[in-house]
């Protein structure tokens, strides 16, 4: 559905309806939020077709924030864009104008093979091309106001973007996880994502809180889409934050931290999917919430270390 003239894109990344970017156009130019991987950039381009527009049209690429899921192919994608400059968090444009670190990190943990089938080879963007945006920073696309918002709590590079025209928010990951597949009578299930390594309750609490005093009609999620009922969602959020911190520090001190950590989260997101009246059962959860727990584990344990450092 497009409303507003805010596109969704699926990236295709791991699986349908899990990794979004948003297109907005208004008056005949365009603006990308957030583009996925390398490998999602043919599907932008035609997503520009399927809106009446070409490359030269695009006047923005805006990243929430550096994470693969969210920047990695942002390189690539502006290769396309004769026109377009890219807006990142001023935390994150270096690493839009050198992704080496980015990429030796993830080489770190995943590998080279897993690396490129997942993401490709992250290429730069020209430094003349980045534009920092602080906190407030304004967008204009074409008379259309999109004012980015400082959110860390996920991670001290995030920004949100809201658009006054629209009264909705794109929120990169700082309003949490909505997967489609738990869409109960009761509406969307969500749940914080506290994805290694800069997860900050406190801050990621002040953030939400920030985004719904705009009193927003809509959110939109890069995992996965938009979502309403935003006021309702965000009690569910701040509930789930406090859980899953409880959860870290009831483990805080077991041995075999990691294991104990993703068997309570399995267990309280098993929990609060079946109050929302989601009836799959506990492979169906892990199937939809596997990498999730395993991320987020590890993310509640970077907290924890960093707390009693």
């Amino acid at each position: 559905m497009i409303s507003q003239g805010i596109h969704t894109i699926d990236t295709g990344f791991v699986r349908p309806r899990f990794d979004a970017a948003y297109l907005v156009v208004h008056d005949g130019h365009g603006a990308f939020i957030d583009c996925g991987t390398n490998h999602s950039v043919p599907r932008l381009l035609e997503a520009l077709g399927e809106a009446a527009l070409d490359a030269s049209q695009v006047d923005w690429l805006i990243l929430t924030h550096v994470h693969l899921d969210h920047a990695g192919g942002a390189g690539e994608l502006m290769a396309h864009l004769p026109n377009a400059q890219l807006v990142v968090h001023p935390r994150g444009a270096r690493h839009m104008i050198d992704p080496s670190q980015l990429w030796e990190g993830a080489m770190a943990v995943y590998g080279e093979a897993v690396m490129m089938q997942a993401y490709g080879r992250l290429r730069p963007v020209p430094r003349e091309r980045v534009v920092e945006a602080p906190d407030g920073h304004i967008v204009d696309l074409h008379g259309r106001i999109l004012r980015c918002i400082d959110t860390p709590g996920h991670a001290k590079h995030h920004l949100a973007v809201y658009d006054q025209h629209a009264n909705v928010c794109f929120t990169g990951d700082t309003f949490g996880l909505s997967y489609r597949e738990f869409d109960t009578d009761k509406g969307p299930f969500i749940m914080p994502t506290t994805t290694p390594v800069q997860f900050d309750p406190d801050a990621l609490h002040a953030s939400i809180n920030r985004l719904l005093a705009l009193k927003p009609k809509a959110m939109y999620l890069t995992h996965y889409g938009r979502v309403e009922q935003v006021e309702q969602l965000a009690i569910k959020l701040h509930e789930m934050i406090d859980a899953m911190v409880a959860v870290a520090l009831h483990c805080a001190e077991l041995p075999e931290r990691h294991a104990q950590l993703t068997k309570e989260l399995t267990e309280l997101y098993a929990a609060r999917t079946a109050e929302h009246g989601w009836r799959g059962d506990r492979d169906a959860l892990l199937h939809w919430l596997g990498m999730d727990i395993e991320l987020n584990a590890q993310g509640l344990g970077v907290w924890l270390d960093r707390e009693r450092a």
